[in-house]
């Protein structure tokens, strides 16, 4: 368990910040804005969450949250050798946490009629603010897609990531009255 005494440390202030093996890294480094996009995602599905209130929706937010933060101490952790393995002493995501959200997202199709068209981001504002939280995460996998082609990266933490904006788009769409309440694109409208 993570026990914070003090929150600020002065470690970072010549513009550097630690990782979880100890070494140190600029603060604008390619690890770090995938970490702090993570960071940006997982805050707009927390918004996303609060704006559903409670229920299963927010209850299957607030898991995801503490696998975003998962996400983030795997990211925070650098894997030379490539080497993936969770252990008690390292944190890494696993193939199951995308199990879960590929069987939440099947769950949630069960209810949707399939699209007909592509849908503007938005009806409800819990729907929006979910659409602002899947924008968010796509955001994140391109910075962790980015970051992969300069170190390794967990292939199960690029899954996931992946498979997350699905879910979360999927979400949106059951948000909005199972999709009956689905703002529609209609293509060159405005010409």
């Amino acid at each position: 368990m993570v026990k914070l005494n003090k929150i600020y440390t002065r470690t970072g202030d010549d513009g550097s910040t630690g990782l979880v093996d100890g070494s140190r890294t600029p603060k604008h480094s390619l690890r770090i804005e995938a970490i702090g996009k993570v960071d940006e995602a997982n805050s707009a599905i927390g918004l996303a969450a609060a704006s559903i209130g409670s229920g299963d929706h927010a209850a299957a937010l607030y898991r995801v949250q503490n696998d975003m933060f998962d996400l983030g101490a795997d990211l925070a952790t650098p894997a030379g050798d490539a080497d993936f393995t969770p252990s008690e002493m390292v944190l890494r995501m696993v193939a199951d946490q995308t199990a879960w959200l590929e069987d939440a997202i099947d769950g949630l199709n069960e209810h949707l009629e399939p699209l007909a068209s592509f849908v503007l981001p938005g009806g409800t504002e819990a729907a929006a603010r979910t659409h602002v939280a899947r924008a968010a995460t796509r955001a994140a996998e391109r910075a962790m897609a980015q970051l992969a082609d300069h170190e390794p990266v967990n292939p199960a933490a690029l899954t996931y990531i992946n498979r997350l904006s699905d879910y979360l788009f999927v979400l949106a769409r059951a948000l909005n009255n199972n999709g009956a309440g689905e703002v529609k694109w209609v293509p060159g409208a405005n010409r």
